[in-house]
């Protein structure tokens, strides 16, 4: 079978795979079609546990906007194209939630919010990009789990707030959405790094949400929120980044609305692992490699034992989360890179642990614009084309070997069948 494996915005790699090796493409489930500008209208309309979109915006106060930035595939510049003509005109400022992530450039500010709107948001001077290092933040309250609540000031001291976010699974908070627009979203960095030490946690995986500590968390901490009015509108998008469902009102109802759409899309079923496994990170969540990462922790779901993980991202901005970089360039071999996690937790690491678990039981490499260096240096064996990486993995696990390939690595969830 010959395939088209997409690589960042408009590339790809052909590569041929023979059918009696091939197991199967998986991509998210294809699900019925709707008129989306319709249901955002319908979800607005009728909210969950909440009064209606046009009624929460009836004031005078402030309204505070979250968006995410330009590593989610969030659809948020189609829901502001239903709903921006509607708050225009008020006080509404936007803020950008990037955790510890870098502000969006040019390209990504058109990409997440639209470039009409992007342009009439700056020229108004309503836009922001949260820096969790650098900006003002204000101290809200302790979860019950000891993580100190630091929020960005311009949202801790608004009286409404409207998030726009997606829910996909995620690989340690169970899936995105809802509560992680304040933690990590707008959240100071020694929040986010206390949250994220729990990713360290076995039960902190994708779909899990029951006993994840990481979640178990964020929801325990939004009660800090207590004094803020809050209209969440959540999206799930399809395999064609098609938005495929709509829920809105209260932040948390809106959230576990919207899982069992999202479980619909991004699990799939496989009849079994396979010895090699091409998982790949599909524009824009390959950004860099501590983005791309996703795609190797779903990918590991469709492995065997011993086979060899194929990572396929492009790696847009280069490495990201510099603190990951450094401790996975300073630690010969997996095992390292754990015993020294063991010693001190610095934000970065639960993503290093992840990766450097796989390499306990499989090989794992990568084709991506990361040099030959940068690549070796994080534990991953460089290629820079597919074919010459699968016919390479093909001659060390013989021509016998079984393969999956993965498209949208990063949101596809592998589960495999119990008939």
């Amino acid at each position: 079978m010959e395939l088209r494996i997409p690589y960042g915005k408009a590339d790809f790699f052909d590569i041929t795979i023979r059918d009696e090796q091939l197991v199967g493409v998986y991509r998210p489930n294809a699900v019925e079609k709707i008129d989306y500008n319709q249901a955002i209208d319908q979800a607005l309309a009728s909210p969950l546990n909440q009064t209606d979109f046009d009624t929460f915006t009836q004031t005078d106060e402030r309204i505070v906007f979250i968006v995410n930035d330009g590593t989610r595939p969030t659809p948020t510049a189609k829901v502001l194209a239903r709903i921006y003509p509607k708050i225009k005109d008020k006080d509404v400022f936007f803020i950008v939630a990037t955790g510890c992530h870098r502000a969006p450039t040019e390209e990504e500010w058109h990409f997440i919010l639209g470039k009409d709107i992007y342009e009439d948001l700056l020229a108004k001077e309503r836009l922001w990009s949260h820096d969790s290092r650098k900006d003002e933040m204000v101290f809200l309250g302790t979860s019950t789990n000891g993580t100190k609540m630091y929020l960005n000031k311009l949202v801790a001291q608004a009286k409404k707030v409207c998030v726009i976010g997606s829910v996909e699974p995620h690989y340690f908070a169970g899936y995105t959405g809802g509560r992680k627009a304040f933690l990590p979203g707008v959240a100071a960095y020694e929040t986010i790094q206390q949250n994220h030490l729990l990713a360290l946690h076995a039960n902190a995986q994708a779909l899990s949400l029951k006993g994840n500590p990481v979640h178990e968390d964020m929801m325990d901490a939004m009660s800090v929120l207590g004094e803020i009015d809050v209209f969440a509108i959540m999206t799930v998008l399809d395999s064609d980044h098609d938005i495929c469902a709509v829920k809105a009102g209260d932040l948390s109802d809106s959230f576990y609305a919207a899982i069992d759409k999202a479980d619909e899309v991004f699990c799939v079923n496989i009849p079994q692992k396979a010895d090699i496994v091409i998982s790949v990170a599909p524009y824009p969540m390959d950004i860099d490699l501590y983005q791309s990462q996703k795609a190797l922790d779903n990918g590991k779901l469709a492995l065997n034992k011993d086979g060899i993980l194929i990572m396929v991202a492009k790696c847009r901005t280069g490495i990201g989360e510099e603190g990951f970089f450094k401790l996975m360039s300073s630690a010969p071999c997996a095992r390292s890179v754990l015993e020294k996690i063991k010693e001190g937790y610095k934000l970065g690491y639960h993503k290093a642990a992840k990766m450097a678990e796989i390499n306990l039981w499989a090989q794992s490499w990568a084709v991506s614009d990361l040099s030959d260096d940068e690549m070796r240096a994080v534990h991953l064996k460089p290629y820079h084309d597919l074919a010459v990486a699968l016919e390479e993995a093909i001659a060390l696990k013989g021509e016998e070997a079984s393969i999956i390939v993965l498209p949208f690595g990063s949101i596809t969830v592998p589960k495999v069948c119990d008939v």
